[in-house]
């Protein structure tokens, strides 16, 4: 060991350590923190310190059991035990306090307490021969009136087991953290503890049993050449390492020794902490919807076949459905109905056209099927849903998590988000469409390059694909959107056109955020999700 060095680099803590000992001296972290004033959780700092640098060494360990008084301890000492609030009762009613003796629910329901708490009390009186009950199951007092003192049994084997209680509660409340170890209980309290005690869950108990590892520790042959290099070099331990505005105020600071310190070393990283980048930016996509008078909806993540694609005028049987390969619920397999009017109306959409002015798909609706319950494929189920209480003119708009069964690349995910809204009005039409797609796409995911691209949904006519050149990927679609067709708004009680759009959010993340790959938004990778905050940011 570089004693020298050693001595240099001791914190002050350990040097009051090493000079207020001597060798032989057993030392644990409470002994230190008592005996030097050290503040909470400085003892174990200090003894770890010396132990690294080969100073002190562990000698044994020893485990010690406590019992801690819990808040229902407490309030036994402050309104009485279980058993003497029973006797009290009793006491009351046998004295003419009451018209009649109570059983014991109503002891329960009297005294607030829970009924198998009553009875277990109730079970100890009697073994003590302290209660009965007659022949109407009514407690009564097997005690003669001078066998009690104050409510209390005044003497026998019934005195002791109260005053063993009564005493443990006193100790425990007058103890520091209201701690009392078991190598200080007498057999008697040790007993009497067994039966109020719990290790776990002791909220229903009186005390909290903990057990509790010392360790001690006893210096090394390296002690000694510390200690006389610590005298010799006049290091007490009480040098200032901190000078205080205070200090320089007051001029405590003349005549003190300052600790050394070197001013290459470096700081302490500061990471404050932040959002994650990826939900901020999904906050930011909100702020900016609500801020153009948007109203965000919401709804489960669990949907029927009737609005994630029925409502939406899919048919039943038609490929279209396969760009949703959807997660199926086992248990329960379906709803138990389907709002009306909207089943009928959609059915009617479906099989003729119903009111829509349409000829509709030509083929029988199954109203079975369409109860079927998913995890809902595209954010667009939510506009379905809000069609019918939605004001005109209004705006709707919403992050939804979306599920499909797919295979998961740079751009693909198997679970996503997507921003998905609605704009009702006489006025709407495709330049309004075109108008928010535009936003979207330069404004929240930073594209500079952006492409419509024509497109089919069996929703929307016409329907239109926003795609966005990223500078890695190249071009990629970033959503559909499209004008509800009537066969969707008039059977869900709209006769007004709706633009609608379903973009996926990961994807303008993408940009935004300066990733290659979706992946990367939901990475475990710390310093990675650091360096996209900062990359947002900037």
């Amino acid at each position: 060991m570089d004693i020298q060095s050693t001595v240099k680099n001791l914190h002050p803590l350990e040097v009051k350590i090493i000079l207020s000992y001597k060798k032989g001296d057993e030392l644990s972290i409470e002994k230190v923190e008592k005996d030097l004033g050290f503040k909470g959780g400085n003892g174990n700092q200090a003894l770890s310190w010396l132990a690294g640098k080969g100073i002190v060494s562990e000698l044994r360990r020893e485990t010690a059991v406590f019992y801690e008084l819990t808040d229902l301890g407490r309030e036994w000492k402050e309104k009485g035990t279980p058993e003497e609030r029973i006797i009290e009762l009793v006491r009351i009613i046998a004295n003419g306090g009451t018209s009649t003796a109570l059983r014991l629910p109503d002891i329960a329901a009297n005294l607030k307490l829970e009924n198998k708490d009553i009875g277990s009390a109730f079970g100890t009186l009697s073994k003590l021969g302290v209660l009965a009950m007659d022949g109407e199951k009514k407690v009564i007092i097997a005690l003669s009136a001078d066998q009690l003192k104050d409510g209390r049994p005044a003497k026998g084997e019934a005195a002791e087991h109260f005053a063993v209680i009564r005493g443990l509660l006193d100790k425990a409340a007058k103890a520091e953290a209201n701690l009392i170890a078991e190598a200080d209980l007498s057999p008697a309290e040790k007993n009497a503890m067994a039966g109020i005690a719990k290790k776990r869950g002791a909220a229903d108990a009186a005390f909290r049993q903990t057990d509790r590892e010392t360790v001690y520790f006893g210096f090394t042959a390296e002690w000694e050449a510390v200690n006389a290099a610590l005298k010799a070099a006049g290091i007490t331990g009480e040098e200032i390492g901190t000078l205080t505005p205070q200090m320089l105020e007051s001029g405590s600071w003349k005549g003190k020794a300052f600790r050394s310190y070197n001013v290459k070393t470096p700081p302490t990283r500061l990471i404050p902490g932040r959002s994650n980048p990826y939900a901020k930016f999904l906050e930011d996509v909100k702020d900016k919807l609500a801020s153009l008078g948007f109203e965000e909806f919401d709804g489960p993540l669990v949907e029927t076949e009737f609005w994630n694609s029925d409502a939406l005028f899919m048919p039943q049987f038609h490929s279209a459905r396969d760009i949703h390969d959807v997660y199926h619920l086992s248990d329960p397999e379906k709803a138990q109905s389907i709002e009306e009017p909207w089943l009928s109306n959609v059915a009617s959409a479906h099989e003729n056209g119903g009111k829509t002015g349409s000829r509709g798909w030509n083929y029988h609706f199954d109203k079975e099927f369409t109860k079927r319950l998913i995890l809902r494929s595209q954010g667009t189920v939510l506009s379905a849903k809000t069609l019918p209480r939605a004001k005109i003119p209004g705006k709707y708009f919403g992050i939804v998590r979306c599920f499909r069964y797919d295979k998961v690349d740079a751009t693909h995910l198997s679970d996503f988000y997507q921003t998905e809204g609605i704009v009702l009005g006489e006025d709407v039409n495709l330049r309004t469409l075109l108008g928010m797609l535009d936003m979207f796409a330069r404004e929240v995911a930073g594209a500079k390059e952006v492409k419509y691209v024509p497109g089919y949904f069996p929703f929307t006519e016409p329907s239109v694909e926003v795609h966005i050149k990223h500078p890695v990927l190249g071009w990629f679609e970033l959503g559909g959107s499209g004008i509800f067709r009537p066969e969707v708004t008039a059977s869900l009680g709209v006769n007004v056109p709706v633009a609608a759009w379903g973009i996926g959010i990961d994807r303008m993340a993408l940009m935004a955020l300066g990733l290659n790959d979706l992946r990367e938004l939901f990475s475990y990778d710390i310093e990675n999700v650091r360096l996209r905050r900062t990359v947002a940011q900037a």
